[in-house]
């Protein structure tokens, strides 16, 4: 298969369990809930993405094969670090293309695979790390993982945090969604606070690359 890449780049990790690790985030294009599309925008399954995975960037690209998407991302990742190497594959919806040759690929090159995914499709074997991201409204397929995030809060009743709390993953982490202006952030954030508060098996997840200005 051609695996299409948005980008891929170096950074930390920004969210979430491994927030501030070094990583290399590798972004699919495309998605099964929104097309990406401002126009489609209202249509969707997933109405509140903030994120840019149409098409093909700068530092994105095309691979024919497992090893060039592998050696691809292995060129992101700083010569003679040291440290143990890190791939968030993401998206859109990472899991329409990343498929077991391709974990593989990246293993062989000394990486740990993660993945953040929206849930709907089964993951392939082999990832190091499994992060759903359910947006309600959607069929969640994918029900065990490492780490459940939950943008919050969404109006839609399958968003209710309660809904997930019995399924098998270790970590649950609420975030609050970003909207368009700051008083409604700052209500979400206040929301997903006091949940958390009063739901100690959830934890506060922050988008902290956004509040420190990285990518």
């Amino acid at each position: 298969m051609t695996y299409t890449v948005k980008e891929c780049f170096y950074t930390l990790q920004g969210e979430g369990f491994h927030a501030g690790r070094p990583a290399v985030f590798l972004r699919f294009s495309g998605c099964n809930l929104w097309t990406g599309r401002e126009a489609d925008r209202a249509s969707a399954v997933c109405q509140f993405c903030d994120t840019d995975f149409v098409g093909v960037g700068p530092d994105g690209g095309k691979f024919e094969t497992p090893a060039q998407l592998a050696d691809h991302v292995a060129a992101r990742w700083p010569e003679g670090s040291g440290g143990r190497r890190f791939v968030v594959c993401t998206g859109g919806e990472p899991l329409l293309q990343l498929d077991a040759p391709a974990i593989k690929a990246l293993h062989d090159r000394g990486f740990s695979v993660a993945v953040e995914t929206n849930g709907t499709q089964p993951a392939p074997l082999g990832l190091d790390w499994i992060c759903v991201s359910p947006k309600a409204g959607s069929e969640l397929v994918l029900r065990t993982g490492h780490e459940l995030k939950l943008v919050y809060p969404q109006t839609h009743p399958d968003g209710a945090p309660g809904r997930f709390e019995q399924m098998d993953f270790t970590h649950f982490f609420l975030q609050p969604m970003d909207a368009k202006d700051a008083p409604t952030t700052r209500a979400n954030t206040e929301a997903a606070i006091a949940y958390c508060l009063a739901h100690p098996a959830w934890r506060l997840s922050v988008q902290t690359h956004k509040a420190v200005g990285i990518r």
